[in-house]
């Protein structure tokens, strides 16, 4: 069994398809499934899909683009949920920065106070983390090294920095997905030995980075099964004990 543990299948391009989806996933040996609380905007229909399918889960969360939309009383509302397992993704992203220095400063702020409070909630109600990084290594490192709790989290879509190979020790999991499958994913691929076996996690991030050879093209769980292939080809593990391993790291972590 593969567990996708980040899947926006809240997302308005599984509309139509949501069953059919779902059905392609279990034939490739996927069986559970964890959509992320990235947009308070869809995290309603996150609830509803995962009342309806027994092995779906959620998490309550804001992405850093959607800071403006944080709701932590909407948050606190679904979190007690018997189907809500985490909080996130939350996190820092850097990618999309203004150009002027002191409006860099207001944008990296606004993320820090929003990942903050996130951090606070998952403490509160002793959740786990879904972390988002992308070109913020450094701060999002010092903030969870300070201020995690005991039932660190995962970094999802890790980035290959090695630097964030130090919250292994803190409890955190590392999110691998189709990246993994890219050509151009040299740094990940040589830094991936050096991910603690008992802290890998398999996800999709699906609708988007669609592993190869489907990229281009909707992302969806069944492609676990390449992410999968990927781990048993760079770690010289049997195709099944990848399955075992994740699978188990994902209870270990969410408790599903």
């Amino acid at each position: 069994m593969i567990v996708d543990t980040h899947c926006h299948l809240d997302d308005p391009r599984y509309n139509d398809d949501l069953e059919e989806v779902l059905e392609r996933a279990k034939a490739a040996g996927v069986e559970k499934y964890i959509i992320p609380g990235a947009d308070i905007v869809t995290l309603e229909r996150a609830v509803e899909i995962a009342e309806t399918h027994p092995l779906v889960y959620f998490a309550v969360g804001v992405h850093p683009y959607d800071k403006e939309a944080y709701d932590r009383a909407l948050l606190e509302h679904y979190i007690e949920h018997p189907k809500c397992v985490a909080v996130g993704e939350c996190g820092l992203d850097y990618f999309r920065l203004p150009e002027d220095e002191k409006e860099i400063e207001v944008e990296k702020a606004a993320q820090k106070e929003v990942f903050l409070d996130q951090i606070a909630l998952a403490k509160a109600y002793d959740k786990p983390l879904i972390v988002h990084i992308r070109d913020a290594s450094a701060d999002s490192l010092a903030i969870l090294d300070a201020y995690a709790g005991e039932k660190g989290g995962v970094l999802h879509c890790y980035n290959a920095d090695e630097q964030l190979l130090k919250l292994a020790a803190k409890g955190f999991y590392y999110g691998i997905g189709g990246v993994l499958t890219f050509k151009n994913a040299r740094k990940l691929v040589n830094v991936f030995p050096k991910i603690p076996k008992e802290k890998l996690l398999i996800e999709t991030d699906a609708p988007y980075l669609t592993p190869h050879p489907h990229r281009g093209e909707r992302n969806e769980p069944a492609y676990c099964a390449l992410v999968a292939d990927k781990i048993s080809e760079l770690s010289g593990m049997a195709r099944a004990d990848v399955e075992a391993l994740t699978t188990h790291n994902t209870h270990l972590l969410f408790g599903i």
